[in-house]
Protein backbone atom coordinates (compact mmCIF):
# COMPACT_ATOMS: atom_id res chain seq x y z
CA UNK A 1 0.00 0.00 0.00
CA UNK A 2 2.74 2.42 0.81
CA UNK A 3 4.49 1.81 -2.50
CA UNK A 4 1.35 2.50 -4.47
CA UNK A 5 0.84 5.81 -2.72
CA UNK A 6 4.33 6.95 -3.50
CA UNK A 7 3.99 5.98 -7.11
CA UNK A 8 0.75 7.86 -7.43
CA UNK A 9 2.33 10.96 -5.93
CA UNK A 10 5.16 10.79 -8.40
CA UNK A 11 2.78 10.43 -11.26
CA UNK A 12 0.84 13.56 -10.22
CA UNK A 13 3.98 15.76 -10.17
CA UNK A 14 5.38 14.61 -13.51
CA UNK A 15 3.30 15.77 -16.57
CA UNK A 16 2.11 13.18 -18.85
CA UNK A 17 2.81 13.25 -22.62
CA UNK A 18 -0.69 14.39 -23.24
CA UNK A 19 -0.25 17.43 -21.07
CA UNK A 20 2.99 18.17 -22.86
CA UNK A 21 1.28 18.20 -26.18
CA UNK A 22 -1.34 20.60 -24.85
CA UNK A 23 1.25 23.01 -23.50
CA UNK A 24 3.16 22.97 -26.77
CA UNK A 25 -0.06 23.57 -28.68
CA UNK A 26 -0.98 26.54 -26.48
CA UNK A 27 2.47 28.00 -26.89
CA UNK A 28 2.31 27.67 -30.66
CA UNK A 29 -1.11 29.31 -30.64
CA UNK A 30 0.18 32.26 -28.64
CA UNK A 31 3.14 32.68 -30.95
CA UNK A 32 0.88 32.58 -33.96
CA UNK A 33 -1.42 35.15 -32.46
CA UNK A 34 1.50 37.49 -31.76
CA UNK A 35 2.85 37.01 -35.28
CA UNK A 36 -0.60 37.71 -36.72
CA UNK A 37 -0.92 40.89 -34.66
CA UNK A 38 2.53 42.11 -35.70
CA UNK A 39 1.79 41.49 -39.34
CA UNK A 40 -1.51 43.32 -39.00
CA UNK A 41 0.14 46.37 -37.43
CA UNK A 42 2.87 46.46 -40.07
CA UNK A 43 0.35 46.23 -42.88
CA UNK A 44 -1.80 48.96 -41.39
CA UNK A 45 1.26 51.19 -40.92
CA UNK A 46 2.32 50.58 -44.50
CA UNK A 47 -1.13 51.41 -45.77
CA UNK A 48 -1.19 54.59 -43.69
CA UNK A 49 2.18 55.75 -45.05
CA UNK A 50 1.19 55.10 -48.64
CA UNK A 51 -1.85 57.29 -48.43
CA UNK A 52 -0.88 60.98 -49.07
CA UNK A 53 -1.75 63.48 -46.30
CA UNK A 54 -4.38 66.12 -46.81
CA UNK A 55 -2.91 69.26 -48.39
CA UNK A 56 -3.33 72.63 -46.72
CA UNK A 57 -5.05 75.39 -48.69
CA UNK A 58 -2.60 77.40 -50.89
CA UNK A 59 -1.19 80.71 -49.64
CA UNK A 60 -1.70 83.95 -51.48
CA UNK A 61 1.02 85.81 -53.44
CA UNK A 62 4.02 86.83 -51.31
CA UNK A 63 3.98 90.66 -50.99
CA UNK A 64 7.14 92.52 -52.06
CA UNK A 65 9.63 93.39 -49.35
CA UNK A 66 10.37 96.90 -48.13
CA UNK A 67 13.65 97.06 -50.06
CA UNK A 68 11.96 95.88 -53.26
CA UNK A 69 9.37 98.66 -52.89
CA UNK A 70 11.63 101.56 -51.84
CA UNK A 71 15.14 100.39 -52.72
CA UNK A 72 15.58 102.72 -55.71
CA UNK A 73 14.34 105.76 -53.78
CA UNK A 74 16.59 105.01 -50.82
CA UNK A 75 19.62 104.53 -53.07
CA UNK A 76 18.98 107.77 -54.97
CA UNK A 77 18.48 109.72 -51.75
CA UNK A 78 21.67 108.30 -50.26
CA UNK A 79 23.68 109.27 -53.34
CA UNK A 80 22.19 112.77 -53.27
CA UNK A 81 23.00 113.24 -49.59
CA UNK A 82 26.55 112.00 -50.16
CA UNK A 83 26.99 114.45 -53.05
CA UNK A 84 25.67 117.36 -50.96
CA UNK A 85 27.95 116.43 -48.08
CA UNK A 86 30.96 116.26 -50.42
CA UNK A 87 30.16 119.68 -51.93
CA UNK A 88 29.68 121.22 -48.49
CA UNK A 89 32.96 119.77 -47.26
CA UNK A 90 34.75 121.00 -50.39
CA UNK A 91 33.42 124.52 -49.88
CA UNK A 92 34.38 124.49 -46.21
CA UNK A 93 37.93 123.45 -47.05
CA UNK A 94 38.34 126.10 -49.73
CA UNK A 95 40.51 129.04 -48.63
CA UNK A 96 38.51 132.16 -48.05
CA UNK A 97 39.27 135.03 -50.41
CA UNK A 98 41.35 137.74 -48.86
CA UNK A 99 39.44 140.89 -48.03
CA UNK A 100 41.01 143.77 -49.93
CA UNK A 101 40.63 147.00 -48.01
CA UNK A 102 40.78 150.36 -49.69
CA UNK A 103 43.82 152.60 -49.15
CA UNK A 104 41.64 155.05 -47.23
CA UNK A 105 40.54 152.45 -44.67
CA UNK A 106 44.08 151.18 -44.17
CA UNK A 107 45.49 154.69 -43.74
CA UNK A 108 42.76 155.81 -41.34
CA UNK A 109 43.16 152.66 -39.22
CA UNK A 110 46.93 153.15 -39.01
CA UNK A 111 46.63 156.85 -38.10
CA UNK A 112 44.00 156.12 -35.46
CA UNK A 113 46.40 153.77 -33.67
CA UNK A 114 49.03 156.48 -33.29
CA UNK A 115 49.23 157.89 -29.78
CA UNK A 116 48.26 161.52 -29.35
CA UNK A 117 50.98 162.39 -26.86
CA UNK A 118 53.88 162.82 -26.90
CA UNK A 119 54.35 163.91 -30.50
CA UNK A 120 57.99 162.99 -30.95
CA UNK A 121 60.08 162.32 -34.04
CA UNK A 122 58.97 158.69 -34.26
CA UNK A 123 55.30 159.61 -34.33
CA UNK A 124 55.89 162.33 -36.94
CA UNK A 125 57.82 159.88 -39.12
CA UNK A 126 55.06 157.25 -38.91
CA UNK A 127 52.34 159.78 -39.75
CA UNK A 128 54.24 161.11 -42.78
CA UNK A 129 54.99 157.57 -44.01
CA UNK A 130 51.33 156.52 -43.70
CA UNK A 131 50.22 159.57 -45.70
CA UNK A 132 52.87 158.96 -48.39
CA UNK A 133 51.79 155.30 -48.81
CA UNK A 134 48.18 156.36 -49.10
CA UNK A 135 48.88 158.98 -51.77
CA UNK A 136 51.03 156.57 -53.80
CA UNK A 137 48.36 153.85 -53.74
CA UNK A 138 45.29 156.05 -54.22
CA UNK A 139 46.70 158.13 -57.08
CA UNK A 140 48.74 155.30 -58.62
CA UNK A 141 52.12 157.01 -58.32
CA UNK A 142 55.35 155.05 -58.83
CA UNK A 143 56.36 153.35 -55.59
CA UNK A 144 60.00 154.37 -55.55
CA UNK A 145 62.23 155.37 -52.67
CA UNK A 146 62.18 159.15 -52.99
CA UNK A 147 63.25 161.91 -50.69
CA UNK A 148 60.72 164.41 -49.47
CA UNK A 149 61.84 166.95 -52.05
CA UNK A 150 61.60 164.40 -54.91
CA UNK A 151 58.22 163.19 -53.71
CA UNK A 152 56.86 166.73 -53.53
CA UNK A 153 58.08 167.34 -57.08
CA UNK A 154 56.26 164.19 -58.24
CA UNK A 155 53.07 165.44 -56.57
CA UNK A 156 53.32 168.79 -58.30
CA UNK A 157 53.78 167.08 -61.68
CA UNK A 158 50.69 164.87 -61.28
CA UNK A 159 47.59 166.28 -62.98
CA UNK A 160 45.35 163.81 -61.18
CA UNK A 161 46.29 165.08 -57.74
CA UNK A 162 45.90 168.74 -58.62
CA UNK A 163 47.92 171.75 -57.50
CA UNK A 164 45.94 172.52 -54.31
CA UNK A 165 46.14 169.01 -52.84
CA UNK A 166 49.76 168.59 -53.90
CA UNK A 167 50.72 171.82 -52.13
CA UNK A 168 48.89 170.83 -48.91
CA UNK A 169 50.50 167.37 -48.78
CA UNK A 170 53.96 168.76 -49.59
CA UNK A 171 53.66 171.39 -46.86
CA UNK A 172 52.70 168.73 -44.30
CA UNK A 173 55.59 166.44 -45.25
CA UNK A 174 58.16 169.27 -45.10
CA UNK A 175 56.89 170.40 -41.72
CA UNK A 176 57.15 166.85 -40.37
CA UNK A 177 60.78 166.66 -41.56
CA UNK A 178 61.62 170.01 -39.96
CA UNK A 179 60.11 168.98 -36.60
CA UNK A 180 61.88 165.61 -36.64
CA UNK A 181 65.35 167.19 -36.86
CA UNK A 182 64.77 170.34 -34.77
CA UNK A 183 64.03 170.98 -31.09
CA UNK A 184 60.36 170.39 -30.24
CA UNK A 185 58.39 173.64 -30.55
CA UNK A 186 55.86 174.80 -28.02
CA UNK A 187 52.84 174.07 -30.23
CA UNK A 188 52.25 170.53 -31.44
CA UNK A 189 51.57 169.69 -35.08
CA UNK A 190 48.79 167.14 -34.45
CA UNK A 191 50.22 165.08 -37.27
CA UNK A 192 47.67 162.28 -37.10
CA UNK A 193 44.72 164.66 -37.21
CA UNK A 194 46.16 166.70 -40.09
CA UNK A 195 46.97 163.54 -42.03
CA UNK A 196 43.35 162.40 -41.64
CA UNK A 197 42.16 165.78 -42.93
CA UNK A 198 44.45 165.48 -45.95
CA UNK A 199 43.09 161.98 -46.66
CA UNK A 200 39.55 163.41 -46.66
CA UNK A 201 40.64 166.09 -49.17
CA UNK A 202 42.29 163.41 -51.31
CA UNK A 203 39.09 161.32 -51.36
CA UNK A 204 37.12 164.34 -52.50
CA UNK A 205 39.68 164.93 -55.24
CA UNK A 206 39.41 161.31 -56.38
CA UNK A 207 35.62 161.59 -56.46
CA UNK A 208 35.69 164.74 -58.59
CA UNK A 209 38.27 163.25 -60.96
CA UNK A 210 36.16 160.11 -61.34
CA UNK A 211 33.05 162.13 -62.12
CA UNK A 212 34.91 164.19 -64.71
CA UNK A 213 36.23 161.05 -66.38
CA UNK A 214 32.77 159.47 -66.45
CA UNK A 215 31.25 162.64 -67.92
CA UNK A 216 33.92 162.80 -70.60
CA UNK A 217 33.38 159.16 -71.50
CA UNK A 218 29.60 159.62 -71.68
CA UNK A 219 29.77 162.69 -73.90
CA UNK A 220 32.34 161.18 -76.28
CA UNK A 221 34.52 163.05 -78.73
CA UNK A 222 32.72 165.65 -80.83
CA UNK A 223 32.85 164.90 -84.53
CA UNK A 224 31.92 167.26 -87.32
CA UNK A 225 29.21 166.09 -89.74
CA UNK A 226 30.57 164.66 -93.01
CA UNK A 227 30.79 167.04 -95.95
CA UNK A 228 28.72 166.04 -98.93
CA UNK A 229 30.49 166.09 -102.30
CA UNK A 230 29.03 168.07 -105.14
CA UNK A 231 26.94 166.21 -107.68
CA UNK A 232 28.37 165.55 -111.14
CA UNK A 233 25.96 168.10 -112.65
CA UNK A 234 27.31 170.88 -110.43
CA UNK A 235 30.86 170.02 -111.39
Amino acid sequence: MEKNNQQSTFNAQRPTPRCRRRLIGCWKLNVGCWVFLLLGFSLSAQVSTNTPPALAPPYGDIPPTFWEQHGTTILAGSLLMAALAAVSLWKMLQPKPAVILSPEILARAALTKLPRQPEDGKQLSEASQILRRYVITAFELPAAELTTTEFCAALAASERIGGELAAAVSSFLRECDERKFSPPPAATLNAATRALELISLAEQRLLSVGRASARAGFDGPSTAPPRLDASPAQK
